[in-house]
């Protein structure tokens, strides 16, 4: 087999910069959002978005990226990861438009959702392409700058979702994924090889319809709960039982097929299946946490958009800063006694949003956000690492399925259960407070307090929005304590998962991608 041919350093560099462009735009995107909610959930100033529609409008993307993403790489294995890419950014750029001018709230999920289908083509096909264009020790230097543009993605989206939603509408906050679709086609058409490989992985049709449908079927049940205010009714535990139903028959497919996108196998290893759960469920919180702190700081505390993104900012500067740190004391100390106390200070931090009230100080509430995103960085990057590592090289693809697919699960997941928590227990904490509200507004109030507050500024009652709030950092206090429950119980499985196995091992070796690459020839275009 021949190897790619060798692209000069500079054509390398500029490749460099267009992929990390197309993996900003996922992160810009995936912040912007926390922000926005907020805004569309304001009858006036949005779309008078119910809390359902919200966690909808978050997890369809979620939910579409992580299903898809599971077939997408064979995509790129047939017709080239540069035609992949291009055509996953011009759908991403088209759903933005579409978002962007969203009637309603309904509009803008399906506009979400077929985001999240333009992004589950983008990242497979930019990670295939830095495989290919860099070769031994420059491919190592290549990840490590290209993952810089999480931690940008992550410190700019809050604040320019604040700086845009200060001077124009809501939907300027997807419209400006336009220019930036379309520099990182120009770069990807001037710039990129069409490289494939001549093995071709088959598509996997079958185990796509299943994994989605049984993951929005487990959504919608978890949704509805809020929406009816009820974990027993038949509406609620049908959807989730046939998801149950069809997830368990995604899992039979895999099983059978000669290559499965997602294989189960995997997951029956101690450190790689009780990883992966562990890093699900941290996930689970890390998104439902995300959640409340949306809702908190520009509702209940009155942050305009612009103050509530730079409120957000020390969580990605904790990220960014955890990230590489925890690297440096695993090298120094191994996995176990870095991974177990940062994630059981995350989940500790995630329990301290239960603390949170109207009138925290603003240095607690960033020092808060700060400890959350060191915490998650310092378990997140070693703990991957390892459970890529730990698996054979030839494996390593099928793995970083698995593992991103765990990961996006675990986040849809959690904004489902944790939207739902927020809703039942501010419906629970408001009712007593809606006697004198007419019958024909009290279910809008009773819906969530931003509806609550636009009644009572309807009404000319401002006890109704004192009230409210108080429901609010309620309901938020409840699910802090669910959430921390839940990354308690990611300690747990870590403990688990990374147990000793009563004989000494060797350090894992950083895998060789050049060994693998060979084992395939690609043809440029």
């Amino acid at each position: 087999m021949t190897a790619p041919p060798t692209l000069p350093k500079f054509r390398q560099q500029l490749i460099l910069a267009v992929l990390m462009v197309c993996s900003l735009l996922i992160w810009l995107d995936n912040t912007v959002l926390s922000v926005t909610l907020e805004t569309l959930a304001d009858p006036v100033r949005g779309l008078g978005a119910s809390p359902a529609q919200l966690q909808w409008a978050t997890g369809a993307y979620t939910l579409v990226f992580a299903t898809l993403m599971l077939t997408a790489g064979a995509l790129g294995d047939s017709f080239g990861h540069r035609t992949v890419l291009a055509v996953g950014l011009v759908v991403f750029g088209g759903a933005s438009i579409w978002a962007a001018y969203a009637g309603d709230a309904n509009q803008l999920i399906a506009a979400r959702a077929a985001m999240g289908v333009g992004a589950a083509l983008i990242m497979p096909a930019n990670f295939a392409i830095l495989l290919w264009t860099f070769t031994g020790p420059g491919r190592a230097t290549a990840i490590a700058i290209s993952s810089t543009s999480t931690g940008v993605g992550m410190a700019v989206g809050p604040v320019m979702a604040g700086l845009l939603l200060s001077h124009f509408w809501w939907g300027s906050v997807f419209l400006v994924n336009v220019p930036i679709v379309v520099v990182a086609l120009a770069g990807i058409v001037l710039l990129v090889p069409n490289f494939r490989s001549s093995a071709v992985r088959p598509l996997d049709p079958a185990g796509m319809l299943l994994s989605i449908s049984g993951l929005a079927a487990v959504t919608y049940g978890l949704i509805r709960a809020g929406q009816v205010n009820s974990w027993g009714r038949l509406d609620v535990l049908a959807p989730i039982a046939a998801g149950i139903v069809l997830l368990a028959a995604f899992v039979l497919v895999e099983f059978k097929t000669k290559e499965p996108s997602f294989d189960p196998r995997m997951l029956a290893q101690r450190m790689f299946g009780g990883g992966n759960l562990s890093m699900a469920l941290m996930l689970f919180s890390v998104a439902a946490v995300t959640f409340f702190n949306a809702f908190y700081l520009q509702g209940a505390l009155g942050y305009s958009p612009m103050k509530a993104g730079l409120a957000n900012v020390p969580t990605a500067v904790g990220a960014v800063i955890g990230a590489p740190l925890g690297q440096r004391l695993v090298m120094r100390w191994s996995l176990r006694p870095v991974a177990l106390p940062s994630l059981t200070v995350a989940a500790l931090s995630f329990g301290a949003v239960g603390l949170l009230g109207l009138h925290t100080p603003f240095v607690w509430i960033e020092l808060l956000l700060l400890l959350q995103g060191l915490s998650v960085g310092m378990v997140m990057a070693p703990v991957t690492g390892a459970l890529l590592s730990s698996l054979p090289l030839d494996r390593s693809g099928a793995g970083s399925a698995v593992t991103n697919t765990a990961r996006q699960a675990g986040s849809v997941i959690g904004i489902a259960v944790g939207g739902t928590i927020l809703s039942i227990a501010y419906r629970s904490a408001i009712e007593p407070s809606l006697s004198d509200v007419p019958a024909a507004l009290r279910d809008s109030a009773g819906a969530s307090a931003e509806q609550a507050r636009h009644v009572a500024a309807t009404l000319h009652q401002p006890t109704l929005a004192k009230a409210a709030d108080h429901a609010f950092i309620h309901a938020m206090h409840v699910g802090a304590v669910w959430t921390m429950l839940i990354a308690l119980f990611a300690v747990a499985v870590l403990v688990f998962a990374l147990r000793p196995s009563g004989k000494t091992q060797e350090p894992t070796p950083e895998p060789d991608y050049e060994e693998a690459r060979s084992a395939e020839s690609p043809s440029a275009a």
